[in-house]
């Protein structure tokens, strides 16, 4: 909940010159959440941390969800919920309108209108670059739900993305096509399952910072993303950074960290 107490005393300092608009905004933004008894909303994040409170949907009953989709609209923040699967979005969507959904990514997202999703623009965030964009590559088709995961995360919070997929190095010749293209983004997620090989090589061929995302994508021996996870945090390639498996999410969080910067 908001400590009108604290507020209220922070304000009280700054009209008296006491303290700096700035030192006043640094302990603002550190001050609010709401209590729902099962959970703590952090509705400062945007403000805080660039990135908005997100909704990981598995472990929490669709009641829960609810009143927190609830409470974060109050706010007028950005809404996302992770790894939602289809069945329970369409039920979520009779109470909320404004939300969208994209299956492959198994994410559901606040949007004012088709294709155009919703962000608190008004919201001064500090260290905001909406100029650099983001590069999502992925190895092969299958990996493209994880990918969606993150483009989607990525234009939740105003970022530019492209797309890449498929560009796996079965057919290196891909790839190489496109290096113009994906070299003209500031961030590259790279995502791969099987062996995971493609960061190594994409980064061997562009300046830009690569991270790498392994996927649980291939056979019996690729033990459900170990493998790629292993070859990415082996890469003898530099400016390769590795999140964990299938976390097409967290991949998109760090590459907009990076941007803002």
């Amino acid at each position: 909940m908001y400590t009108q107490k604290a507020i209220q005393g922070i304000l009280a300092r700054v009209s008296k010159k006491k303290l700096s608009p700035k030192k006043a905004f640094d302990r603002l933004r550190h001050l609010s959440y709401e209590s729902l008894h099962f959970a703590h909303l952090d509705h400062h994040r945007m403000l805080r941390k660039n990135l908005p409170e997100v909704i990981y949907a598995p472990g929490k009953s669709l009641e829960q969800i609810e009143q927190i989709t609830s409470a974060l609209l109050r706010k007028h923040n950005p809404i996302l919920i992770t790894r939602l699967d289809e069945r329970r979005f369409r039920k979520l969507e009779r109470r909320f309108k404004q939300l969208s959904y994209s299956k492959k990514g198994q994410i559901a997202y606040s949007s004012t209108k088709r294709g155009q999703v919703h962000c608190a623009h008004n919201v001064p965030v500090p260290f905001l670059n909406r100029n650099r964009s983001v590069a999502i590559v992925t190895a092969g088709t299958s990996d493209i739900c994880i990918a969606e995961e993150a483009r989607i995360t990525l234009e939740a919070v105003g970022r530019k993305v492209r797309t890449f997929y498929d560009l796996g190095v079965a057919g290196l010749h891909r790839l190489l096509d496109h290096i113009p293209e994906i070299e003209k983004a500031n961030v590259i997620i790279c995502i791969a399952g099987m062996e995971g090989a493609l960061p190594s090589v994409l980064a061997g061929l562009v300046s830009k910072p690569v991270i790498a995302v392994p996927t649980s994508v291939g056979y019996g021996s690729s033990f459900k993303g170990v493998a790629p996870l292993l070859t990415m945090l082996n890469s003898c390639a530099q400016g390769v950074a590795v999140v964990n498996i299938d976390s097409g999410f967290n991949a998109a969080c760090f590459a907009h960290l990076i941007c803002s910067r």
